[in-house]
């Protein structure tokens, strides 16, 4: 699981990137294995549900027989700061014999805010798979992605804000 959620931050990584400037992300889904290397699909579609719906079907559905996958899309989660733009990423683990979903969030606040865009702590959302989650490992998995983006990186360092 620890491969997926680096794949995971890298893009995060890349959402936040895109989303830095005030535009909207097509929803995207990440994947890799051993054959076929790293890709990305974009799910554009009229209506952001349907892009996002397209998306967990082609990760329900795993087509390309990825090992792992992770699904990020722009929506929004409830803080006690009340409802906040959040980047949705459902990371996924093929591995046999069970798969392992985890999903997390990554707040943010819009580049049209008068205070300008910040990129917030992630959130641990949910997990579905054997055992329990080691979140101290998986968030070190996940910032080490964060931090292979060359582009990305920079833009999420420069706009980090931990208040929330």
């Amino acid at each position: 699981m620890e491969r997926a959620i680096e794949l995971a931050g890298f893009f995060a990584a890349h959402g936040i990137w895109c989303v830095a400037e005030g535009e909207p992300l097509t929803p995207m889904l990440a994947q890799e294995s051993a054959a076929y290397g790293r890709n990305m699909l974009r799910f554009a579609a009229d209506q952001l549900e349907e892009g996002v719906a397209q998306a967990q079907d082609y990760l329900d559905q795993n087509p390309g027989q990825a090992e792992r996958a992770a699904m990020v899309y722009d929506g929004f989660i409830t803080l006690p700061s009340g409802r906040t733009d959040a980047l949705i990423i459902v990371v996924r683990s093929y591995a046999k014999p069970s798969a392992t979903t985890l999903t997390m969030a990554v707040p943010y606040r819009n580049a049209q805010s008068p205070d300008g865009f910040a990129v917030h702590r992630p959130k641990f959302m949910g997990w579905q798979g054997p055992g329990t989650a080691d979140y101290k490992v998986l968030g070190d998995a996940f910032f080490r992605g964060v931090e292979s983006h060359e582009a990305a990186a920079p833009v999420w360092a420069q706009h980090n804000d931990d208040s929330i």
